[in-house]
């Protein structure tokens, strides 16, 4: 089968740790963790909180895009296209039921990433992508405390999609240091965490190790896997 997209691992707009915000109610607390995972190197932070009303879904995301712009991170919002684009963000992560990429595209426009949980789904990918996605997301790999219910993905559909579909491809779901290796090495061009970052003793430290895990091994991927 022929890709779908073409992007250099250069172009590729999504690439190493990429940090989900924890559900939070004290905006100043979240900000600190937040802070300390980007000063460890996370270039993605995505918003979630599904505690959140919208008041706080605002107030919180407008001090996410302020805190992401002092490091040049890549801030994505969760679900809300129309949260992304009132607080200006990189772009929109979408769920299985949080609209299509269409409705998106036409509300952020052409420079915002757009990305989709495609859980473990081939077809669900590939539609994604023939729509205009940017990236794709899969998993859980490993189970997961934040979705314990979460269907299950094997690295083999890594591999897959780095062959197929030329977009930047996430990992998530119960990833680790000890095992966010192999699914970079499978074709993972970020992975996605929650826990093992802000719920770590040290999350600068963390996402420090997470970031350097993933540099490293996207490093010593022969040149051949490229596209």
């Amino acid at each position: 089968m022929k890709r779908i997209a073409t992007h250099s691992i250069s172009e590729k707009p999504i690439r190493g740790l990429y940090a989900i915000t924890p559900d939070s109610a004290d905006t100043p607390e979240l900000l600190r963790k937040v802070r300390l995972a980007l000063q460890g190197g996370a270039r993605v932070l995505q918003y979630r909180n599904k505690a959140a009303d919208a008041t706080l879904h605002l107030q919180q995301a407008q001090a996410l895009r302020q805190l992401t712009r002092e490091f040049d991170a890549t801030f994505i919002v969760n679900d809300d296209a129309q949260l992304a684009a009132q607080v200006d963000a990189d772009g929109v992560h979408l769920g299985g039921e949080d609209g299509s990429v269409a409705a998106a595209r036409k509300l952020l426009g052409p420079r915002k990433l757009i990305g989709v949980s495609c859980y473990n789904r081939k077809q669900l990918a590939r539609e994604a992508v023939q729509a205009g996605a940017d990236y794709v997301a899969f998993g859980a790999f490993f189970p997961s405390g934040v979705k314990p219910a979460a269907v299950r993905a094997e690295p083999e559909l890594l591999q897959w999609a780095h062959r197929e579909l030329g977009v930047s491809l996430v990992a998530i779901g119960g990833i680790t240091q000890a095992n966010g290796a192999a699914l970079v090495r499978a074709g993972a061009d970020a992975l996605a965490v929650i826990s093992a970052v802000f719920d770590a003793a040290d999350i600068r430290s963390a996402a420090q190790e997470f970031s350097t895990l993933i540099s490293k091994v996207q490093h010593d991927i022969p040149q051949s896997r490229a596209f």
